[in-house]
C-alpha cells in the first residue's frame, strides 16, 4: 500500500531531519518525516520520572550557535545558565578557571602560578583571542591538525594542557588523547566564549520539540521505521510505501550507512551518562567540574542549573564517562570518584538513570571538512552532524545545507552527479 506522493521524505526526525524539513516546508514543498521512535530529537530527548528530568546523555543549548537563534525562539525554552568556567578537580584541591570578562570575582585562579605559568596563560589568552575575533569562515579553511598540535603550536605548555584543557575537552569532544580536528576545537572555543551554555527547564527535548511543532500538523509520523529506500520513495517496516521525488536520510551513522549502501562514515564516540539522587546538593552553584586525573569526563548538579531537573528536597547529579560498554557495572566506580570529587560521603545517593550512547558524536579526525555536501546520488541526500561537525550547530547546519541542495538541484532541473557527490 502506498502514500500519496510528496516531494520529499526526511527519514529521522532529529535535528539535522527536522531543519531540513523546516526549510523546506518554507520553500512550498510538501514534505513528510518518518522517525522510527516514540518522540522527536534524535539523541536530544528528554525522560522525565518520579519527578526528575532525565536528558539522554549530558547535553547543553549554546546560546552563540547561528543555527540556534536562526531557530529556536529562546524565551520559550526559558533556559538557565551554567556558570561562565568550569572547576578541575586536582589531588591539591579544586581550581577554577573561570571567563574574567563575566566572572571577574571567580577569577583569582587565572592569576600565574595557580592554573599554570605566567607563560602559559599568556599564550592561552593570545588562543583565545585569536579565536574571538577570527570569523568561522576563516577558522573553517585554516589548517588542520589535531588538537594537541594545535595546542603545542600556540605555546601552552603540558602543564597547563593536562591540568586544566585536557580534561575539559576531554568532555567536548569524548575522547582523552586530543586528536580531534583543530578545525573543531577553535569553532568550539570560539562559541564558548561568545555564548552561554545552558539548560532548558523542560530538559533538552524542548529544542527539537520546538522545531517540530513549527512544522504542518502531521508532517511528522512517529513509529515509522524505514526498511530500505526505493526507486521512488521509501518502504516502511510495515510494508507500507511513501512515494517521493526526494530522500533525506537523517539518521545516525550506522543507520544511514545500513540505508544507503556505500556511504562512507566516520567512527563514532560513546559516552555514558549517571544520573544520581542526593538529600542535599553537593555543590551549591550551577558548574561544570572536570577530572583531572581523567577517571570521569565531567559531573554537574543539574538541579543547580535547573531547579526543575528535580523534586523538591532532592538533588540530581549528572556525570558521563568514556565508552557505553559495561554501563550498569561501572556505576560503583564512578560513585566513588565522585565521593573524592564533591568532597562528601555518596552512600545515600541513589543511583536513578543511565544512559549510554554508543554514537554520542562523530570521531573528527584531522583533516575534517566542518561542512560537506549532502548529496549522494540521484534523489538521495544524506544530513546529520556526521557530515558536519558533531554539534547541535552541525546537525542543525547539515540540515540546512541538505535543503539547500534540494532546492538548488530542483531549480536547475538537474538530480546530483553520483560521483561528484562523494568527493
Amino acid at each position: 500500500m502506498a502514500d500519496a506522493e510528496v516531494d520529499a521524505v526526511v527519514v529521522g526526525a532529529g535535528l539535522a531531519g527536522l531543519a531540513c524539513a523546516q526549510d523546506l516546508v518554507a520553500a512550498g514543498l510538501r514534505v513528510v518525516v518518518l522517525e522510527a521512535s516514540d518522540g522527536v530529537g534524535g539523541r536530544m530527548r528528554t525522560d522525565a520520572r518520579d519527578g526528575f528530568l532525565f536528558d539522554r546523555g549530558f547535553q547543553v543549548v549554546n546560546t552563540s550557535y547561528p543555527q540556534m537563534r536562526r531557530r529556536i525562539r529562546s524565551g520559550e525554552l526559558d533556559a538557565r545558565p551554567f556558570s561562565p568556567g568550569f572547576l578541575v578537580h586536582t589531588p591539591r584541591g579544586r581550581l577554577r578557571f573561570a571567563d574574567p570578562t563575566r566572572a571577574p570575582r571567580q577569577a583569582a585562579d587565572l592569576l600565574p602560578g595557580r592554573l599554570g605559568s605566567l607563560r602559559d596563560m599568556s599564550a592561552l589568552v593570545m588562543l583565545c583571542g585569536r579565536d574571538l575575533l577570527t570569523p568561522p569562515r576563516l577558522l573553517k579553511r585554516a589548517r588542520d591538525r589535531t588538537t594537541r598540535t594545535a595546542l603545542a603550536d600556540a605555546a601552552i605548555g603540558e602543564d597547563l594542557v593536562e591540568r586544566v584543557l585536557r580534561p575539559f575537552l576531554s568532555g567536548v569532544f569524548l575522547e582523552d588523547e586530543l586528536e580531534t580536528s583543530s578545525r573543531f576545537f577553535h569553532l568550539v572555543w570560539r562559541s564558548m566564549m561568545r555564548g552561554n551554555l545552558c539548560l532548558p527547564t523542560r530538559g533538552v527535548a524542548a529544542v527539537p520539540e520546538q522545531l517540530a511543532a513549527a512544522l504542518p500538523d502531521g508532517t511528522v509520523r512517529l513509529g515509522t521505521p524505514v526498511e530500505r529506500l526505493t526507486g521512488t520513495g521509501v518502504l516502511t517496516a510495515y510494508g507500507n510505501e511513501q512515494p517521493a521525488r526526494t530522500v533525506v536520510v537523517a539518521t545516525g551513522p550506522t543507520a544511514a550507512a545500513e540505508l544507503v549502501p556505500g556511504l562512507d562514515v566516520p567512527p563514532v564516540r560513546a559516552v555514558t551518562t549517571y544520573y544520581h539522587a542526593a538529600p542535599v546538593s553537593p555543590l551549591a552553584e550551577p558548574t561544570l567540574v572536570v577530572d583531572a586525573g581523567r577517571r570521569i569526563l565531567n559531573t554537574v548538579v543539574l538541579s543547580e542549573v535547573c531547579p526543575s531537573y528535580a523534586p523538591r528536597g532532592r538533588a540530581l547529579v549528572s556525570t558521563s564517562v568514556l565508552g557505553a560498554d559495561r554501563a550498569a557495572e561501572r556505576e560503583a566506580e564512578v560513585r566513588d570518584v565522585l565521593a573524592e570529587v564533591y568532597g562528601t560521603g555518596t552512600g545515600g545517593w541513589e543511583a536513578v538513570a543511565v544512559h549510554p550512547v554508543a554514537e554520542a558524536l562523530p570521531a573528527m579526525l584531522p583533516p575534517w571538512p566542518p561542512s560537506r555536501t549532502t548529496r549522494h546520488s540521484p534523489g538521495v541526500y544524506v544530513c546529520g552532524d556526521h557530515r558536519a561537525t558533531g554539534s547541535a550547530q552541525g546537525a542543525l547546519a547539515s540540515g540546512a545545507r541538505a535543503a539547500r541542495e534540494i532546492l538548488a538541484d530542483r531549480r536547475a532541473g538537474t538530480r546530483p552527479d553520483h560521483g561528484s557527490a562523494r568527493r
